[in-house]
């Protein structure tokens, strides 16, 4: 998925490096819109997801602490390092998604 949003937005960047008539415009806009709710679908999953991860952490640590077993203890540092990765990615796709929606503004705007 990181890669796709890397490669749209290095189109995004291109398009708007040229000229194009208001009907390549317009229609270039419906299909940024189309993609855009495509990641804002895809961006809420993760926030759900990355939410989810929290709780269990937060969850398992409690027991850990309440219990001190070496298997808790695996099980919530498994779950810390799960939880970073799903915040970085969704972190990318927050900041992703708010530079379409600037792109989009300016095609609106031309």
């Amino acid at each position: 998925m990181t890669k796709e949003i890397r490669e749209y937005l290095a189109l995004l960047e291109q398009f708007f490096s040229v000229e194009h008539s208001d009907e390549e415009k317009l229609e270039f806009r419906e299909k940024l819109l189309k993609r855009i709710e495509f990641y804002q679908h895809e961006r809420l999953i993760h926030l759900i997801v990355t939410m989810s991860f929290a709780v269990f952490f937060l969850l398992s640590l409690m027991m850990y602490l309440a219990n001190s077993q070496i298997g808790l203890m695996l099980l919530t540092a498994l779950l810390l390092v799960m939880l970073i990765a799903y915040i970085k990615h969704y972190y990318f796709l927050e900041n992703s998604v708010q530079k379409m929606y600037k792109f989009y503004y300016k095609i609106e705007n031309l």
